[in-house]
């Protein structure tokens, strides 16, 4: 068992006790011989109060190794020299169960692979849990009371467009960034612009949220259907139970009558995609963009038909293009499908000749192992991510619900990276399924026959990527003509 030896002394207690550094290492390298445990690495923070982990480094350092899977057990002399407070032991203990890390005091006899270990920490879990409760029901009474009195209950990052004083609990408005949310209000509502494109217009003009980040679909749902523009605030917007909304005490941007009209807008766009199956967009997932090469996303708009009756139309379009990084332009569902179609018509039995790249093992295997360190380099970042999440929270600079919000964000995303690592580990393993001829034949017979479903299911199991691209018709220069560029096959 990888064990960690972790070793405090505050220059205070060396000098009234004489509590040394030297005799708390060696008693535990002792003892973890006598264990027959693997001594991963020694943590000693020398001269270090034990008030709170703030400022211990070795500590930190031991926390990053725990969340990346390098230690298994943590060896102290004493329960007091990992921490004095109660916060920092309930979120140690919390720490080592999620990470699958046990834990051994030698002063308390405290050793989680005996049943005795397992009982104490049961009860110090017993109490952990009365301690969250409590803390939750307090800031959730706190949080209440606040939005009751019309105060906005984001404390972390102010809401684009307003500002707030150090030290003053009601926000003011950012006349510059006002601005452009009646202007992101009036592109969605006057103009009929949808979100992606009210995204991809502000980021072509250099403007940044208040996270400093380009804007994006979601972003920009986020002003149009948050009541604080319309000075409102809201509470337990995930709950839809305990919801509400007061009277907020700062001033509105837009008016009631504007924003309920959005609202409106919004919810009936809402409807219409629920209706409109995924299926029905079945090359989403596979589809790339043949300009800059990255991942096309659907993107939905309203027209007026003849009868003047507003229609749905669904599109696909580059995910730089809307951030204004790509000068490529939207394609419809039809005329994706109508090239796909024509494309695969054309495509000739399979030769070596053929367009058809096959890598060899070895620069496949290499890919793998490129995609796999850059996962990896994710996961890492993520790391360090919930270790600073961390410190905020020990450091009271964020409540508990705002901390318990982040790392869940955090542990999904984490998750995420870990699964995908593990099937690039396991394709370098095994390596079964159709090839490219297989492909081929079986679009050309079977494509036509299948349903949206199974279309969608062939593309995403057998297709890697589609590149279209919407380019100058050779025949006529003023109509453009979708083309596939190329097919990309998972035969993995």
């Amino acid at each position: 068992m990888k064990t960690a030896v972790y070793v405090r002394v505050s220059t205070e207690e060396q000098a009234k006790e004489g509590f040394s550094i030297k005799a708390q290492q060696q008693k535990l390298k002792d003892f973890t011989k006598i264990k027959d445990w693997e001594l991963h690495d020694l943590y000693i923070d020398d001269g270090k109060s034990g008030k709170n982990i703030t400022g211990r480094p070795e500590m930190n350092r031991l926390i990053t190794d725990i969340m990346k899977g390098k230690v298994k057990n943590v060896l102290v002399f004493k329960l007091d020299r990992l921490t004095r407070s109660t916060k920092d032991l309930i979120m140690l203990m919390d720490l080592f169960k999620e990470h699958d890390c046990g834990f051994n005091s030698l002063s308390e006899s405290i050793d989680t692979t005996t049943a005795s270990g397992r009982m104490f920490l049961k009860i110090l879990g017993i109490f952990a849990e009365f301690e969250r409760e409590n803390l939750i029901e307090r800031i959730t009474v706190a949080m209440e009371k606040k939005v009751n009195e019309g105060y906005t209950i984001a404390s972390y990052i102010v809401p684009y467009a307003y500002q707030r004083e150090k030290g003053n609990r009601n926000i003011t408005i950012n006349e510059e960034e006002a601005k452009i949310v009646k202007e992101i209000y009036n592109l969605y509502l006057k103009k009929h612009k949808s979100l992606n494109a009210i995204a991809r217009e502000l980021n072509l003009r250099k403007i940044k949220s208040n996270t400093n980040s380009d804007w994006s679909a979601s972003s920009i749902k986020y002003i149009l259907s948050n009541p604080l523009y319309a000075g409102k605030v809201r509470y337990s917007l995930n709950d839809k139970k305990r919801y509400f909304e007061a009277e907020g005490k700062h001033e509105g941007i837009i008016s009631a009558e504007i924003f309920n009209e959005v609202q409106n807008k919004l919810a009936k766009m809402q409807r219409t995609i629920k209706k409109r199956t995924k299926e029905e967009n079945y090359y989403i997932g596979s589809l790339k963009c043949g300009v800059c090469g990255d991942k096309m996303t659907t993107h939905g708009h309203y027209l007026k038909d003849k009868n003047n009756n507003d229609v749905y139309y669904c599109s696909y379009i580059c995910k730089q293009k809307i951030k204004g990084q790509c000068n490529s332009k939207s394609i419809s569902h039809n005329k994706v499908d109508f090239a796909f179609n024509e494309y695969i018509k054309n495509l000739k039995d399979f030769t070596v000749e053929d367009e058809i790249e096959i890598n060899k093992s070895n620069e496949n295997s290499e890919d793998i192992t490129s995609l796999k360190q850059e996962y990896e380099a994710f996961l890492s970042k993520l790391l360090k991510k919930e270790q600073s999440i961390m410190q905020l929270y020990i450091n009271d600079e964020i409540n508990f619900n705002e901390y318990n919000k982040m790392q869940e964000l955090t542990r999904v995303q984490r998750k995420a990276y870990e699964e995908k690592i593990n099937e690039l580990e396991t394709s370098q393993e095994i390596n079964v399924g159709l090839n490219p001829e297989d492909i081929i034949i079986n679009l050309k017979e079977n494509w036509e026959l299948l349903t949206n479903g199974e279309k969608m299911q062939f593309l995403q199991t057998y297709i890697e990527a589609i590149y279209v691209i919407n380019e100058p018709d050779k025949d006529n220069q003023n109509k453009n003509q979708v083309k596939v560029k190329k097919l990309e096959y998972n035969r993995n």
